[in-house]
């Protein structure tokens, strides 16, 4: 039986800074770093075969802080790729979120922070994050976690919000509510192509 651990990068010095950060590259807070390395302590004795990465620093810095802690592990092949990124957030990105709600209104940055199918300006939607997030599932994660390796994928809120809402088999208005929080493990077993939430 393998596992899939599904980390969302600790707290990065935008989330700090309530921004709006989605492709823009920056990196982890320093809270954001004693999220990873409790993270890696958590993980310590587990056997991580394989690390999938997105290709933003913040995700990066937390794969390699949590390694460093893991007991266990050695010469594993490490995979970064954009498909992993988080969401596009176009017009948004940079932005502090208090102004925005005050210039739009809360419901409207509600909407498109949370809502399935409606994108922020010039950005992408979590449906549109799955379109790039879900093919990298299949074509790249499963084949690892079929081979019977243990693997850890981090990234970011929304495209591990697309991958959980496909693994679990959640609903557009379930996946609403779904918060993945900074620096903590969300670890599944995996086995005959199905996913039981540890």
């Amino acid at each position: 039986m393998a596992q899939l651990i599904l980390l969302r990068h600790g707290q990065s010095v935008w989330n700090a800074a309530n921004k709006f950060t989605g492709w823009t590259d920056v990196d982890l807070s320093k809270k954001g770093e004693e999220e990873a390395a409790a993270a890696g302590k958590q993980l310590a004795d587990v056997d991580i075969n394989v690390v999938h990465t997105s290709d933003l620093m913040r995700a990066q810095r937390t794969a390699k802080i949590v390694m460093q802690h893991n007991q266990v592990s050695n010469n594993y092949p490490t995979h970064e790729d954009y498909r992993l990124n988080e969401r596009h957030y176009g017009a948004l990105q940079g932005l502090d979120k208090d102004e925005t709600r005050a210039k739009y209104g809360a419901e409207q940055v509600h909407i498109w922070r949370r809502s399935y199918d409606v994108p922020p300006p010039e950005g992408e939607s979590l449906a549109m994050c799955a379109e790039r997030t879900l093919p990298y599932l299949s074509e790249v994660i499963l084949p690892d976690l079929d081979a019977g390796k243990n693997v850890l994928v981090a990234a970011h809120g929304n495209s591990l919000r697309s991958i959980v809402m496909n693994i679990e088999n959640l609903t557009k208005d379930e996946v609403l509510c779904l918060e993945i929080p900074t620096g903590t493990p969300r670890i599944y077993s995996y086995e005959n192509g199905l996913f039981t939430r540890a």
